[in-house]
């Protein structure tokens, strides 16, 4: 696939909201360890924000490919999943692992979600569109460990 300016921008798009999302789960996920009780769920938690941080570098690079620059202080639009990890963030301060948990798949979903629709809208060529099947496999396994956890 060739990129012209017109699909470059809907790549960088595309990339750009992936990377909000990342950016909420991995603040979603600090808060998730600062927050639970459970020693080894702590760090699970912390592996996840750390492995969100580095899907955000990879991501990066994707863009930077581009030609394009990833100055993220502009903030898109997070939508509703940032809503998603705020929400949580009450039940965070009762401790309530269960609640906790639930917070945690709530976001993996809508990521997940966000995902696939990156992948289905076909902006991507073929490079991101393995770097971005690779996190989507990452964030699912991510999401059916913390549902095991939850029984």
């Amino acid at each position: 696939m060739i990129h012209t300016d017109e699909t470059t921008k809907e790549a960088v798009k595309t990339l750009e909201g992936l990377i909000s999302i990342l950016e909420d789960g991995k603040l979603g996920y600090t808060n998730a360890a600062e927050h639970v009780e459970n020693p080894a769920m702590k760090t699970d938690f912390l592996e996840y924000a750390r492995e969100r941080a580095l899907f955000i570098v990879e991501l990066q690079d994707e863009i930077n490919k581009l030609g394009k620059s990833t100055d993220t202080s502009g903030g898109g639009p997070l939508g509703a999943l940032h809503r998603t990890w705020i929400d949580i963030k009450s039940s965070f301060t009762g401790g309530d692992t269960e609640a906790i948990i639930n917070a945690c798949v709530t976001g993996e979903e809508a990521a997940i979600e966000k995902y696939k629709m990156a992948l289905e809208e076909n902006h991507l060529d073929y490079s991101q569109v393995s770097v971005v099947s690779k996190q989507l496999n990452s964030i699912q396994n991510a999401l059916s460990q913390i549902k095991m956890k939850a029984n």
